[in-house]
């Protein structure tokens, strides 16, 4: 039987589509573990038998929050357990954060008490902006709280704050 002349060029570009289509696919499911905000509440949820409110409307908040902070606050995601009576091993919990955030996140701060309470505070530069990821385990709660801020715009905003009734000097010259 013969086939026309496209036809050859043809049926060799079923296995060149099958190939570009699949491999891809097959690299997206292989690394199925998620990670970030949403993969460390998944595996806190699935590691402690646990469940995690999030805050509805949470990214309509961090718009919100984003323009009345002209930029200085931005990506904040919330999640909640309550009750959580588990029993925390505080170095599997770290290993386990260190692990899902992935690389470019640092341990800032690590506080831990002998009931089993602490917290964990990472930040990750973003460019102008500075990403902070922080867990708390305290009073039967583990909340896990993700926020970008902008450094300069949040000492700015601190600064409006101080103590009026200072004898420091702020211009020159005084």
């Amino acid at each position: 039987m013969k086939h026309p002349a496209g036809f050859k060029s043809f049926i060799w570009t079923i296995p060149v589509l099958a190939f570009i289509v699949l491999v891809p696919t097959a690299v997206v499911l292989a690394g199925n573990g998620e990670g970030g905000f949403d993969g460390v509440v998944d595996s806190i949820e699935t590691q402690y038998h646990a469940h995690a409110t999030r805050i509805p409307f949470m990214s309509l908040i961090s718009l919100v929050a984003g323009t009345a902070t002209h930029d200085g606050v931005r990506g904040l995601h919330v999640a909640e357990f309550e009750h959580f009576d588990a029993t925390v091993d505080s170095e599997q919990l770290k290993q386990m954060v260190e692990k899902k955030l992935g690389t470019g996140w640092e341990l800032m701060v690590r506080e831990t008490h002998r009931g089993g309470e602490q917290t964990l505070i990472y930040c990750h530069p973003e460019g102008k902006h500075m990403g902070l990821f922080i867990i708390d385990h305290e009073h039967g709660e583990l909340d896990v709280v993700q926020v970008s801020v902008d450094p300069d715009h949040l000492n700015d905003s601190v600064g409006k704050y101080k103590h009026h009734g200072s004898h420091e000097s702020t211009e020159i010259g005084e």
